[in-house]
């Protein structure tokens, strides 16, 4: 008979990440979210950031074992992005993960992946991590994918950003067609 032996926490799961981050050249944050209660309070997610912005920002290599965590990051000009799972997570799909992150960002940014760029389309960039993963699962590899649905939920533009013009023009056509019924 052959046994099967599984260690606590190794388990299938479809949560592989617990966060994705976005830090500056100074190690501070641009952009995190955090998709479970490793660190439950900004104080220790910021304690993290730093500690992994300290390990990683002088290092040419790809990933890195950090407070029993796998971390995959980045670098590009004055930014560093991170996507961070278990210590039993599989590297590959935290990759894929991470560079269709950076190359969404590459076609949304025009390639001009750069801080001042990001901060000017931060909206953008929620949606497009969001269209990456959800609660930690991961959703979509594919940038092509995830920048054709980042611009079709950019058409949904919310009221207060539209134009008085906009907006009148919708009212008419809405009188137009309530008239036509």
């Amino acid at each position: 008979k052959e046994h099967l032996i599984l260690r606590k926490g190794t388990e299938p799961s479809l949560y592989t990440v617990k966060a994705v981050l976005i830090l500056d050249n100074d190690g501070d944050r641009l952009y995190a979210k955090y998709y479970d209660d490793t660190y439950p309070t900004v104080k220790e997610q910021k304690a993290f950031e730093k500690n992994i912005f300290n390990k990683t920002h002088r290092t040419d290599s790809e990933i890195a074992l950090l407070e029993g965590l796998t971390v995959v990051y980045k670098s590009n000009i004055d930014l560093f992005f991170y996507v961070i799972g278990s210590s039993h997570e599989n590297e590959l799909m935290l990759m894929a993960v991470l560079n269709c992150l950076f190359d969404s960002l590459s076609q949304m940014l025009r390639k001009n992946v750069e801080r001042r760029a990001l901060l000017e389309n931060m909206e953008g960039l929620f949606l497009a991590v969001d269209e990456i993963v959800d609660g930690g699962v991961i959703l979509e590899s594919d940038p092509q994918q995830v920048v054709h649905r980042v611009a079709l939920r950019g058409d949904d533009v919310p009221l207060t950003e539209q134009t008085v013009t906009q907006v009148l023009q919708s009212a008419k056509e809405q009188i137009k067609w309530s008239l036509l019924r």
